[in-house]
């Protein structure tokens, strides 16, 4: 199987619409067709606050990744963030991940990205561990917090 990856379009959202809702049923996230398509419109329209790719065959997909932009003064720049990534079920172990990670850090680094972030769930131990084999790195004396508008306080 190719790990390769193409730059989404608004051409591809009726490819990843379906993924990004297996993904949401999967990890648990709410939300609705309406939603999703509003969320990744501007990402597919060329937004500079992110972008998805499509994994595999353009034709016939078999996940996605979507990273966010910010700007960090620790870091020193351009940061990204991985916001989603999904490989169907009937593909994952296969190593299309660490291909698509690998080669999407490398493309990242050459456009100025300073460092990419990610978030592993507790207990997903096997992502944990790919992720700290391509060189991502627990950060000790942090934690993940989130504020979401509408939530309360």
């Amino acid at each position: 199987m190719s790990a390769s990856i193409h730059l989404a379009t608004p051409d591809d959202a009726v490819k990843l619409l379906p993924m990004i809702e297996a993904f949401h049923a999967e990890d648990g996230v709410k939300s609705d067709v309406e939603g999703r398509a509003a969320a990744i419109a501007p990402l597919l329209e060329g937004s500079p606050h992110g972008a998805l790719w499509l994994i595999g065959p353009r034709a016939a997909p078999v996940g996605y990744i979507a990273i966010t932009f910010g700007w960090s003064l620790a870091s020193g720049g351009l940061d990204g963030t991985i916001d989603e990534f999904f490989i169907r079920e009937t593909v994952r172990g296969r190593g299309v991940g660490t291909e698509v990670l690998i080669a999407l850090m490398s493309e990242l680094e050459a456009g100025g990205v300073t460092a990419l972030h990610l978030e592993v769930a507790d207990g997903n131990d096997r992502a944990a561990r790919i992720y700290k084999r391509i060189g991502f790195k627990t950060r000790e004396k942090y934690r993940v917090m989130s504020w979401v508008p509408g939530s309360g306080r």
